[in-house]
């Protein structure tokens, strides 16, 4: 049993070292076909490969940079949005304070013609008043006039002529002041 073993041990140790150390034939044209393999692998798949990821690395690229101009565009929109914003609010706080002081000089006028209107319609209210109380004088003159004649008349039992009448009404007034 032992040389069986040792038998089988150095067939074993020989198929090992025929598989590694490969037959010089088999392993050129092997060599060859890799390389070949390679070519071609370079040449229809690497090549294309590689021009399709620098177009695409050049799309990236460009959309990148129309990405950061839209950007940019955008924040330039926005700050000029803000500008116009303020603006508005300044402008609006300018037209408030406007309408404001033109209210109140409305105000102010509407108060002065109104003091006006009642200074006048008082004006007018007491000439009204003088009017009346010289009108009423005159009427109570003219009334005491006829009284006053129709007592001369009674009193003197006769015809008393204008100029009489009129001295002895013109008398008994003046004596009533």
């Amino acid at each position: 049993m032992p040389v069986y073993y040792a038998e089988s041990i150095g067939e074993t140790i020989s198929a090992i070292g025929e598989k590694l150390v490969p037959n010089l034939l088999s392993f050129v044209v092997q060599f060859l076909s890799f390389l070949v393999l390679l070519l071609v692998v370079f040449f229809f798949a690497y090549k294309p490969v590689k021009k399709i990821l620098n177009k695409r690395a050049d799309y990236i690229q460009d959309e990148i940079n129309q990405a950061e101009e839209k950007n940019a565009l955008a924040t330039t929109s926005v700050n000029e949005a803000k500008e116009l914003v303020s603006s508005s609010k300044v402008k609006a706080s300018e037209i408030i304070k406007n309408a404001e002081s033109q209210g109140q000089e409305k105000y102010d006028a509407m108060i002065l013609e109104a003091k006006q209107e009642v200074a006048d319609m008082k004006k007018a209210a007491e000439q009204d008043i003088a009017r009346a109380k010289e009108d009423a004088i005159q009427d109570i003159r003219s009334e005491m006039v006829n009284v006053a004649l129709s007592a001369s008349k009674e009193i003197l039992k006769r015809e008393v002529d204008e100029k009489d009448n009129a001295k002895l009404a013109e008398d008994f007034i003046d004596q009533l002041n």
